[in-house]
C-alpha cells in the first residue's frame, strides 16, 4: 500500500509455532503490522477489544472458547470487524457456519504463503475471499439435503460407539425409529454403513467428538 497505513492484524491460534510462522510472514510485509497475538477464544475478544485490528486471522479449534464462538462474539461487538478464518477443518460445514457468523475469508492452514497476504489485502479492501479447495467443498455439497437435528443426534451417538439398541434407550425412542433415522442418514450422507457414514459426519463438521 503506497502512503497509507499498515493493515494492523491480529492473529488467533493456540500452537506458539503457527503463530510465530504468521508474525514472521507479517512482520517483512511493508504494507502490514501484527499488533496482537491470542491463544484461544477468549483472549482473541479481549484482544480484538483493545487493539481494534484492521483484519482478525481466527483458528477454529481453540482451548477455553473455539473460533467460531469468538468470531461471533466479535462481530456481534463489532459488527464491522474483518475476520479471516485460518484452519485444518476443510469440511463444508464448517465452512457455511464461519461465513454465516461473519467470516470475510476462509482458508486453510497449507495455504501458500503469497494466498494468505493476499486474502488479508483482499479482506482489508472489502472483498470476501476462500480458496480454491474451500470454494469445492462447499459446492459439493450445496445440494445435499441437511440431516435434521434428530438425525444429527443419531450420528453423533453412532460416532461414539453405540449400538442402535444403546441409541434408542439413551433417547428414549423405539429400536425401530433409530432404525428409521440411520437408513436416513446414510442416504443423505451416500454413505456404505454406519462407520462410513460417522467418518463423513466428522470431516465435513456435522459433528464433533
Amino acid at each position: 500500500m503506497t502512503g497509507g497505513a499498515s493493515i494492523r492484524i491480529l492473529t488467533a491460534d493456540d500452537h506458539p509455532v503457527v503463530r510465530e510462522g504468521i508474525a514472521g510472514l507479517i512482520g517483512v510485509q511493508p504494507d502490514m503490522t501484527l499488533v496482537a497475538e491470542a491463544a484461544n477464544g477468549r483472549e482473541a475478544i479481549q484482544q480484538f477489544r483493545t487493539h481494534r485490528p484492521d483484519v482478525t486471522l481466527m483458528d477454529i479449534q481453540m482451548p477455553e472458547m473455539n473460533g467460531l464462538d469468538a468470531l461471533i462474539g466479535i462481530r456481534t461487538e463489532f459488527p464491522d470487524a474483518k475476520v479471516i478464518v485460518l484452519t485444518t477443518y476443510e469440511g463444508d460445514v464448517h465452512i457455511l457456519r464461519a461465513l454465516k457468523a461473519g467470516a470475510q475469508g476462509y482458508l486453510l492452514k497449507n495455504t501458500l504463503h503469497s494466498e494468505l497476504l493476499n486474502t488479508i489485502r483482499a479482506v482489508h479492501a472489502g472483498k470476501r475471499s476462500l480458496s480454491p479447495e474451500v470454494s469445492f467443498q462447499v459446492a459439493d455439497h450445496m445440494t445435499d439435503q441437511a440431516l435434521t437435528p434428530a438425525e444429527v443426534v443419531v450420528l453423533r451417538l453412532i460416532a461414539a460407539g453405540n449400538a442402535n439398541k444403546q441409541i434408542a434407550g439413551q433417547l428414549a425412542i423405539t429400536e425401530d425409529t433409530v432404525k428409521g433415522r440411520v437408513k436416513s442418514i446414510l442416504a443423505k450422507l451416500d454413505a456404505n454403513d454406519r462407520t462410513h457414514a460417522a467418518i463423513i459426519g466428522l470431516k465435513r463438521g456435522i459433528i464433533e467428538l
